[in-house]
């Protein structure tokens, strides 16, 4: 019986860790199942196709929010070409609603309960045995008109499943993110996610992950995503971990979901002598709101977790992603501006503002009546609006999700947004507000913009909604379009008149023994090779000085730019470097 594992991923830079290790589960145990990976902007009708041409005589579908309506739609149709085909689904979003799908949609012949390494092989070879499937572990059956629903499987030891990756799998993964996970389970019971209907967390012993790790490390994958549910749970597990990766060789980054209230000092001090890029931590706070994490089940220390935040960011040395959810009970539109500028104070390198989704098996789902929850009856069963906010509301913090993406995320308006943001005292999500209202009555929140369109709406909103701060703004603006953009970008708005310094720019590159007191091992070689690799620009106002200082004074400087490395430098050149007597 020819066996096919398929499923469709969200992006095309993501890859199945479900399939990868079902893969090699069942190699394991004597089958030679056929990978088929799609991603949901692949067509159904071509995904049909596809199989249909493998013609599988069984065929398993990995299930999940993102690709669940595309899977059931797919099924309905691989009975009508395929009759004889055996469909088994697994995966989050059918193992906590068995009973009903199978109950709506009379194609599915099988579910996988919970974790399938071993009750889906299992299946599988009673089902090409033509033994009876009612005494295994982790399905879902049928049996004439009946449905038996039993529980759900779990893999007690780890270290006993197989390695989800071999010299082969690289090609193809090379260029996507590469997941894994040294643990399943976590020690939370947030009710908002499925790791709350299950108890208890098993790790990967050591030995395990250190070769695991060894075999990234020896093909130079570009990003190792960990999909611990809390990475770092427990000390003794995930110290060593963070040691051996920090001293290994390569360029691989390693991101981790963490909680940042349980790094004690030492692994603070530890992580501030990481190599530079090598780890990414993931923080999800959620909410800052004490009544809302009550209700959540959430415990979170918030002193302990900005202190670790701050320390952390002022290594700078790991990337941090801060997770917000809106639509959690108890939270308001204000209060959830609460909770982001709370977060947004900490300067993380991104803030991810995502929306609650009600997941079958999940507490908050039991929970939706009393909240006055309204959310999407189909996968991702997203909220809509429950007591506390509005579908309005929250329908205006999706702009303000995009906006954070466009302008905080990116990076690109980094001394821009700093500064603006001072002149709102502080509060963030006011300033977000406002840019919202100004991108929906314009419709610009349903269009696509250029990264130069993007510096010009700044530049717009700024002129109109904050004239006193628009002359140093636009000092600001063209000093990130240059730290960001080199000069690919030039909005014409920001008044390049750098021509008007062109006897000053080209007497200062003439003289090698001066440049060099900037730029060490530089020797003048053609004006274009120049051009690429560096550029000087005027600016009216000492914007250095608020980097360092917070204050700034209107005053003419030169500011050079090198794009000669990979990271983009600066310095202010010294007056009598480069202006003339006359000038």
């Amino acid at each position: 019986m020819k066996l096919v594992l398929s499923t469709m991923t969200a992006k095309f830079s993501h890859s199945s860790l479900a399939l990868k290790y079902l893969e090699k589960s069942c190699r394991r145990e004597g089958l030679q199942p056929v990978v088929k990976e799609y991603t949901i902007n692949t067509g159904v009708m071509s995904i049909l196709a596809d199989l249909f041409g493998a013609q599988p005589d069984i065929l398993g579908l990995a299930c999940h929010i993102w690709n669940m309506k595309a899977t059931l739609a797919l099924v309905g149709l691989i009975k009508k070409v395929l009759p004889n085909t055996i469909v088994v689904l697994g995966g989050p979003e059918v193992t906590y609603d068995a009973g009903r799908i199978m109950d709506e949609y009379e194609e599915v012949d099988f579910i996988i309960l919970g974790e399938g390494e071993e009750a889906f092989p299992s299946l599988i070879k009673a089902l090409q045995s033509g033994l009876p499937v009612d005494t295994l572990p982790g399905i879902a059956w049928r049996c004439g008109n009946e449905i038996y629903v039993g529980t759900a499987a779990v893999v007690n030891r780890l270290d006993t499943l197989p390695f989800p990756y071999e010299d082969s799998d690289m090609l193809e993964v090379k260029d996507k993110i590469i997941y894994y996970e040294s643990s399943r389970g976590c020690p939370f019971s947030c009710q908002y996610c499925l790791s709350s209907a299950t108890r208890g967390v098993r790790f990967l012993s050591l030995e395990r992950v250190f070769s695991d790790m060894d075999f990234f490390l020896k093909h130079g994958v570009r990003q190792v995503k960990f999909v611990d549910r809390t990475f770092n749970a427990k000390r003794e597990h995930y110290v060593p971990i963070l040691q051996y990766l920090a001293a290994a060789s390569g360029n691989t980054n390693f991101h981790f979901e963490i909680s940042a209230e349980l790094l004690d000092d030492q692994v603070l001090e530890f992580l501030q002598t990481v190599p530079k890029g090598r780890f990414q931590f993931e923080i999800g706070v959620q909410s800052t709101n004490l009544q809302t994490l009550d209700a959540i089940q959430r415990k979170c220390d918030w002193t302990r977790l900005a202190y670790s935040v701050k320390k952390l960011r002022t290594a700078n040395n790991i990337h941090l992603h801060l997770d917000l959810i809106a639509g959690l009970p108890f939270e308001s539109y204000q209060q959830f501006g609460k909770s982001f500028n709370d977060v947004y104070a900490l300067r993380p390198h991104m803030l991810q503002l995502g929306f609650l989704k009600l997941l079958k098996g999940s507490g908050i789902r039991q929970s939706a009546v009393e909240h006055g929850y309204i959310y999407m009856d189909m996968a991702p069963y997203e909220v809509l609006g429950n007591n506390y906010m509005s579908y309005a509301e929250l329908r205006q913090l999706k702009v303000i999700e995009d906006l954070v993406d466009k302008f905080h995320n990116s990076g690109r308006f980094a001394i821009v947004l700093t500064y603006i943001i001072d002149a709102y005292q502080g509060d963030a999500f006011s300033f977000f507000h406002d840019t919202a209202m100004f991108w929906q009555e314009r419709g610009l929140d349903l269009l696509a913009h250029s990264t130069k369109n993007l510096y010009c709406l700044f530049e717009e909103f700024i002129r109109q909604n904050r004239p006193h701060e628009h002359p140093l703004c636009l000092d600001m603006l063209k000093f990130d379009v240059l730290y960001c953009d080199s000069t690919s970008v030039k909005p014409d708005f920001l008044l390049w008149d750098n021509e008007k310094w062109n006897r000053e720019t080209t007497a200062f590159w003439r003289n090698e023994a001066l440049v060099r007191n900037y730029v060490p091992d530089y020797t003048f070689t053609t004006w274009r090779d120049i051009k690429k690799k560096y550029h000087i620009e005027v600016f009216r106002y000492t914007l250095t000085d608020y980097f360092t200082t917070g204050e700034v004074a209107p005053k003419r400087n030169a500011i050079l730019f090198c794009y000669a490395d990979r990271a983009t430098t600066y310095q202010v050149l010294n007056d009598q470097d480069f202006w003339t007597e006359e000038k």
